[in-house]
């Protein structure tokens, strides 16, 4: 099995590379920074620098990695940004922030990638449930929800304009103890990946163009 993920320097999508390492996977990872790269490099994986929100630095994404097959591809760079709520206007440099890392960086990443997905490929975009606008009873994030929301139609058009070669998905990783979730989240790393890594290995072309909780559940956009 081969798999890629695109942001991997640490929390969810260095355990993805730790735990498809465990399970005997070829990994291609990405990071930012060189400590990123280091700790890619440290589970064996084979790490490239890449920035989603840097656009001369996704535009060389698809020479690196020419040749591959990918059977599964995860896209998790993101960030939350300003944790302001609704009628709270953001400025003009957090929205920037937000929707260039989480928006614009997989809409940049996904035409690098296509040529390289295996046949019957698994692709995952790690959204979140606070983008659900069928779910959603709080604003605190509205900038962080609202990515998430653009996510969500991204992950679709791309299912769309992939389908009959991958089954292409959206996930909510769950409130997950990392960094950006918090020491006080519901569940550790190991266990959101393991769950998504079970979900990525069962869904099938019917599946594309849906978003799945971490433990399968399908969820309302």
């Amino acid at each position: 099995m081969n798999a890629l993920i695109v942001g991997a320097s640490r929390g969810l999508g260095l355990e993805f590379v730790r735990q498809y390492r465990a399970a005997g996977a070829r990994v291609t990872a990405t990071a930012r920074s060189d400590e990123g790269l280091a700790a890619i490099t440290g589970l064996g994986a084979k790490p490239l620098k890449l920035d989603v929100a840097d656009a001369a630095s996704v535009s060389g994404l698809a020479w690196q990695i020419d040749g591959e097959q990918f059977d599964v591809v995860v896209i998790n760079a993101g960030v939350f940004g300003s944790r302001a709520g609704a009628l709270e206007a953001p400025t003009g440099d957090d929205f920037d922030m937000v929707m260039r890392t989480n928006v614009l960086g997989p809409m940049r990443v996904l035409p690098q990638i296509a040529d390289a997905l295996a046949p019957g490929a698994r692709l995952a975009l790690i959204s979140s449930r606070m983008g659900s606008i069928g779910l959603r009873t709080s604003t605190s994030g509205w900038l962080y929800r609202a990515s998430k929301a653009a996510v969500n139609s991204v992950m679709k058009d791309a299912s769309l304009a992939l389908a009959g070669k991958a089954t292409v998905i959206s996930f909510h990783p769950g409130w997950v103890r990392t960094d950006m979730g918090g020491a006080g989240a519901d569940i550790d790393a190991p266990t959101s990946i393991a769950g998504m890594r079970t979900v990525l290995a069962s869904v099938k072309p019917a599946d594309t163009g849906s978003f799945f909780n971490y433990d399968g559940q399908r969820l309302d956009w």
